[in-house]
């Protein structure tokens, strides 16, 4: 089965699919909110590599300056080039993709961003192989400060294998920061056969319970949620063979700390953001649930404490109080909560557009 799902993906991400308007889903395609210097990098991106992107997110994290990157199933290039960019010159960006056509688009085009962005050879490399092997492409544990992926993992039979090599990869404080598409029940076995499915990312995709469990097990104690956008289905036929399931482009953000605890508690901690970082001059997010404004003390629990405290966010906030009282659980803390929020808000959407389909059908 592995090996009919690793020949399928590169034959359709190789050669089926010639650039990203192939696609028969909105599922591995960008429609998120950039800043303008991320819009204005993404446009400078050589044209066959941006249309030879197939991504479901934005895996471009705040703070990246001379940090160490891996890039998970890094396709034509494009979120490497933008991070090798803002990594700059003392910083390091590796590549890992198993399709070949996809290594070559990237590899041909390695030196014409390195001239673009005023890089080094050394700052930019590729590999091809197998992104669940990862560890055995002369990567050490312990190296990166960053790992991130877009649209990649649910292409992977053994998903439990990337989060166990990405957390042994990454340094103490380092973080796993990824896009990719999700569904609100377990994918049925008939599907999961279903090339075209498997391409479009969809039948691949974790039910999010599951991939909460993995991401726990792996080391990652507290997933935390950036972005979460529902998946579009235009395609009639695909949108038959999974109906009803429901399927999102989630961003997480996961994070190698030690003492994180499976919930969020209270200690009456307490953080700032100085406002001093060049892109987020005002107010900065650690995820849909935590914005801080540059100046204002803002309570936290315990485990959004660490990930600011214990990683390379530390020099930008202020932080207060101690680990000295439990005062319970912080109230209104964790991921789970905004995905059933945002399910149900979806069911209702639907619920209308039926409801407005059969009003006017009846006319």
């Amino acid at each position: 089965m592995s090996d009919n799902i690793e020949k399928s993906v590169k034959n359709y991400y190789g050669k089926v699919l010639k650039t990203n308007r192939d696609l028969k889903t909105s599922a591995c395609s960008l429609d998120l909110k950039a800043s303008k210097k991320l819009k204005d990098l993404i446009n400078s991106i050589h044209p066959e590599v941006n249309e030879k992107f197939y991504g479901c997110g934005l895996i471009i994290p705040e703070a990246i300056e001379g940090t160490h990157i891996l890039d998970l199933g890094s396709g034509s290039g494009r979120d490497s080039f933008i991070l090798a960019s803002l990594a700059g010159k003392t910083g390091r960006v590796v590549g890992v993709d198993m399709t070949k056509e996809q290594i070559d688009v990237a590899q041909r085009h390695k030196k014409y961003h390195e001239d673009l962005f005023d890089l080094e050879d050394k700052n930019l490399t590729f590999v091809h192989g197998k992104i669940e092997n990862v560890l055995n492409a002369s990567l050490q544990p312990n190296s990166f400060d960053l790992i991130v992926s877009n649209c990649v993992i649910n292409l992977v039979p053994n998903k439990k294998n990337v989060l166990q090599d990405a957390f042994k990869l990454l340094k103490v404080g380092g973080e796993f920061y990824f896009s990719d598409i999700y569904s609100d029940r377990r994918i049925p076995e008939h599907l999961t056969s279903n090339e075209l499915l498997y391409g479009e990312c969809l039948s691949g995709a974790l039910y999010w319970n599951d991939f909460s469990n993995l991401a726990k097990g792996a080391g990652f104690k507290d997933p935390r949620i950036v972005s979460i956008k529902p998946i579009n289905i235009t395609n009639k036929e695909v949108k038959k063979l999974v109906d009803p399931i429901k399927f999102y482009s989630i961003t997480y953000r996961l994070f190698k700390i030690k003492d994180l605890e499976p919930d969020g508690e209270d200690y009456g901690q307490a953080v700032c953001y100085k406002g001093n970082l060049d892109e987020s001059p005002h107010s900065i997010s650690l995820d849909q649930g935590h914005t801080f404004p540059t100046g204002k003390f803002k309570e936290v629990c315990g485990n959004t404490y660490l990930m600011l405290n214990q990683s390379r966010m530390r020099k930008y906030f202020e932080f207060a109080g101690s680990w000295d009282t439990h005062h319970g659980a912080f109230q209104n803390c964790g991921p789970n909560k905004m995905i059933h929020e945002l399910s149900k808000d979806q069911d209702v959407h639907n619920n209308n557009l039926e409801e407005k389909e059969s009003s006017m059908s009846c006319c």
